[in-house]
């Protein structure tokens, strides 16, 4: 009967909720007793810092919860980063909570104490002096001046020391031929702002080469044509593989390596020629430069001209150029040098040689991971067998960890003191912004204690400014404020006086030119997430896409569709290399004919469960050529196999089909008509119609406008999002699948020759349309409109009938699937109690199964309004900045209240060049875009 039903029913229900709740494991909650006077829970806290990994400089304030670092975001304080930052360093928070960081010490590969490591180093290093053995303490570059006190102290103890500087993507070169021609082994400062022409030899300054941000930063100040501005720089980019910054070129040349110092002599030549300079005998040049040199030659003093190929004949040319350009002292500066990259490829490789000849008895490793990255790495291996004493400072058991004795792990950077100087005179400081996760020691305490010195490296750190730096400046009396204010801020600028430009000394300039021969040439380079692979480990690294090849997950070898056509290659072939090794194809628009790419970073086998096994080492085709390491040069035959390998790819369609998505003109034609190029826009205003009710806002009406002229597609938006938002990643399969989480996508169009082309990238996200088709299909109303005009999402309502998926045109809403919440081979950063750790908690961590989106940062629209309510004042213009905007290096999104008639987006979006996006079907989105400009010269 129904009333014995509902008895058997409750006593059912209540039993399993009994059992359920005894299974239920306890949670502790530790209430704040003694609450610490900086900690408001709720609150966020911002912390500046530095992120430096002997690769990637920027200055950064990293933003915790209760004393949890969960974001990264640029100093706006710093002359070089200027508030930016790039999608490695925005990654960088995740890398703190890997799960494969090692947790303690290691002796011969088993866990151990400090006191024993302690006892043991010393004792053995030592032993090494008295026998007059040789000691080497091989670092990465080292930009803090408190750090090379700290090695400097550790030679004076262990005179028997030699300290060698390793990069494994190297500028020695560079340093090489300005010593040679000015006399100082340097890297100089570039101003990109301050060029008119800027002309690039397989350097891509906006995506990996040198200082990315900075570089950015001041690219984009000349190109944003805006407030009255109405001229911009021309670029030409010379270069092999298809870059970030050759998509960006006004005009771009694929060249192959072998050509390139043919070209830059010829570029002399004809300089030289019309400045009445003696030239040099060199082959006749593959491209027609001579208009080029005459633009040059007009914009000389304004003009640069930038190399990054790590060629000792190149950078000598480079700067023989430059140097009749009249560039030094105006847009390169040789008084306020960087100091990355101080990497010497020749002490390196002497190293090696020592190693192999059994003349090397100890050697320290300082985040540097030779036996994955060196190019000849089993003579790098049989070196390391005749040394008997072997200590790593890696953070994780890395390749070449694996092989040392003892392995003392650093902090990571945001559990660290450090300070920085990465050009002469600018300074940063880093400080700890959580208590050590493991039992780790920063490595300068390590080296400090091995030398008998039993201070900390905070108090060692402090005292080096007082002594050094505090006497720099004339502001503060005491140094405790001086101190306080730095840590505070993050920077201390010292004034550098401008110096006269050295002399230059003419030298004789050669273009190596080599025989035919078979194969093609090889162009190793960095990719945009991976970089060096140093941080392979990092999921939201591996599943970002790569803005040239939208690929996740993999390297591979890129062909042009020319050779690929003439070989009968399509993508994901798989080929064989020299009989070396098998890597699948992917057809690559504007990859130069006759030359192959493969990225560097990937092949690691210690690097965690995520990068382990993933793709292909290439590090071991880097040539040494006269002790300098040099990415191109190498030859491959390649064999196709018949086999094929499958490639994630975030974007399979690569032009718009005659579609006006991301909408382009030319200067010339720009000037004589502010609309061109979007002439359409007014056209589909004018047939707007629909049975809608026009929505009316009162206050704010949300908005944003992305700059398609400033952008520059380097993804560093992608990985912020992430970061603040708390999306998952999926993994490479669910990628293949479609099932792509990433709340903001950056598409990429092929524009003109398939072989040569341009590159269109355009930032899309949810575009909050006011007549928002998705709205009207919600069988539960899950995806409301506020009356500010977002388009909501309420989680707990949606059941995942994935109707409003169907029924946006912009298809920029993601399934929630969590495919690997039970897999034990990733762990990614919501699977683990670690990664946890990182994840906002203003923000709802999505349950599997339902629909989510851009909330155009709603958290920190919410934020900044209490802050304003608070503090009885109205909302500023600019104050609120979604996470995207804030952390582009580009300055190409501007969010604001388009209400606001003086507000900025207000005005962009009344600038002839502002549409939106699919405009003709009359969503009314509240994103709008700017057209972008070429300047074709």
């Amino acid at each position: 009967g129904r009333r014995d039903f509902l008895k058997m029913l409750g006593f059912t229900v209540g039993y399993a909720t009994l059992v359920t709740g005894c299974e239920t494991p306890v949670r502790k909650a530790i209430p704040y007793l003694n609450q610490p006077n900086e900690i408001t829970p709720g609150i966020a806290n911002y912390y500046a810092s530095t992120f430096f990994d002997g690769h990637d400089y920027c200055s950064i304030l990293v933003k915790t919860r209760e004393g949890r670092p969960i974001k990264i975001e640029g100093n706006e304080l710093s002359p070089i980063s200027q508030g930016a930052t790039s999608a490695r360093v925005q990654a960088s928070v995740l890398n703190l909570y890997d799960i494969e960081r090692l947790q303690g010490p290691l002796k011969d590969g088993s866990p151990t104490t400090w006191t024993t490591v302690d006892s043991d180093i010393p004792t053995q290093l030592e032993d090494i002096a008295a026998r007059d053995g040789k000691v080497v303490l091989l670092t990465s570059t080292i930009i803090s001046p408190s750090s090379k006190k700290v090695i400097e102290d550790f030679i004076i103890r262990f005179p028997n020391t030699q300290w060698v500087t390793y990069d494994s993507i190297s500028m020695s070169a560079v340093r090489k031929a300005n010593e040679l021609t000015f006399g100082k082994a340097s890297i100089p400062s570039y101003s990109f702002a301050d060029a008119k022409v800027i002309v690039s030899f397989n350097a891509d300054f906006l995506g990996t080469w040198l200082s990315p941000v900075e570089f950015t930063k001041q690219y984009t100040k000349n190109r944003i044509l805006l407030d009255g501005k109405d001229t911009m720089s021309r670029h030409i980019q010379f270069e092999t593989n298809m870059t970030l910054t050759g998509g960006k070129a006004d005009k771009r040349y694929p060249i192959k390596p072998s050509e390139e110092g043919v070209i830059l002599l010829n570029l002399y030549n004809e300089i030289a020629s019309e400045a009445g300079k003696p030239v040099y005998n060199c082959p006749a040049s593959p491209i027609n430069i001579k208009e080029l040199a005459k633009e040059l030659v007009d914009a000389q003093g304004e003009s640069l001209v930038i190399s990054g190929t790590n060629d000792f004949e190149i950078q000598k040319t480079v700067n023989a150029i430059n140097n009749l350009l009249n560039n030094y002292g105006k847009t390169i500066d040789l008084s306020q040098p960087a100091n990355l990259k101080q990497g010497d490829d020749k002490a390196v490789a002497n190293m090696v040689e020592e190693m192999n000849a059994g003349d090397i008895s100890g050697l320290i490793l300082w985040n540097t991971n030779p036996v994955y990255d060196y190019p000849e790495p089993v003579k790098f291996i049989s070196g390391l067998e005749k040394v008997s004493l072997i200590v790593s400072f890696s953070e994780v058991q890395d390749e070449t960890a694996r092989l040392a004795h003892y392995v003392c792990p650093d902090n990571n950077y945001l559990e660290s003191w450090n300070d920085a100087e990465p050009k002469e005179g600018v300074y940063s400081l880093a400080q700890p912004t959580i208590s050590k996760l493991f039992d780790t020691r920063q490595a300068q305490e390590t080296l400090l204690k091995w030398t008998g010195n039993q201070t900390d490296f905070l108090s060692y750190m402090e005292k080096f400014w007082e002594e050094n730096i505090f006497t720099e400046q004339s502001i503060f009396i005491s140094f405790r404020e001086f101190w306080n204010q730095s840590v505070h801020d993050g920077t201390f600028i010292k004034e550098v006086p401008t110096e006269p430009v050295p002399l230059f000394t003419e030298v004789e300039l050669k273009a190596i030119t080599e025989s035919d021969s078979a194969g093609l040439e090889l162009l190793p380079y960095e990719k945009i997430a991976i970089g060096t692979g140093k941080h392979a480990n990092n999921p939201w690294l591996q599943e970002m896409p790569d803005p040239t090849s939208m690929a996740v997950w993999d390297n591979y070898l890129c062909i042009s569709p020319k050779f690929a056509g003439e070989e009968d290659l399509e993508n994901e072939d798989v080929v064989k290399i020299n009989d070396n090794f098998e890597i699948p194809v992917l057809v690559q628009p504007g990859q130069a004919y006759g030359t192959a790419s493969i990225a560097l970073g990937y092949g690691r086998t210690s690097a965690g469960r995520v990068a382990n096994d993933l793709g292909i080492n290439i590090y071991n085709y880097l040539i040494i050529n006269k002790g300098i390491k040099n990415m191109s040069g190498s030859r491959v035959n390649i064999t196709k196999t018949g086999k094929s390998y499958p490639l994630a790819l975030t974007q399979t369609h690569n032009t718009m089909e005659n579609r006006p998505l991301a909408r382009e003109t030319t200067l010339k034609e720009w000037q004589e008509d502010p609309a061109s190029g979007n002439e359409m826009h007014a056209e589909a205003v004018e047939k707007h119609t629909s049975l809608y009710t026009q929505p009316q806002f009162k206050g704010f009406r949300w908005g944003m406008a992305i700059n398609l002229n400033a952008c520059v597609g380097c993804g560093n938006c992608v990985i912020s999002c992430q970061a603040e938002n708390n999306v998952s990643v999926i993994g490479k399969e669910q990628v293949k699948n479609r099932r792509i989480m990433h709340w903001m996508r950056l598409d990429r169009y092929y524009t003109g020759d398939i072989e040569n082309p341009s590159i269109l990238h355009q930032p899309v996200m949810c575009q909050h349309c006011d007549n928002a088709p998705c709205e009207n299909v919600c069988p539960v109303a899950a995806t409301p409109h506020s009356d500010e005009g977002l388009n909501q999402m309420a989680y707990n309502r949606c059941i995942g009938t994935r109707y409003c998926m169907n029924n946006c045109p912009y298809r920029v809403r993601r399934f929630n699937w969590f495919a690997f919440q039970n897999n034990d081979k990733f762990d990614f950063n919501q699977n683990n109690e670690l990664g946890k750790m990182q994840l906002n908690p203003d923000v709802v961590v999505r349950s599997r199964g339902v629909v989510e989106k851009c909330s155009m940062c709603v958290q920190r629209i919410q934020e900044k309004k209490l802050k304003a309510k608070t503090e009885n004042r109205p909302l500023e213009d600019g104050e609120i900045k979604t996470a995207c905007e804030q952390s582009c290096p580009a300055d190409a999104i501007v969010f604001g209240n388009l209400l606001d008639p003086e507000s900025k987006i207000s005005k962009l979006t009344e600038n002839p060049r502002s549409y939106e996006l699919l405009e003709q079907i009359h969503t009314l989105p509240s994103i709008s875009y700017l057209t972008k400009i070429k300047n074709e010269g």
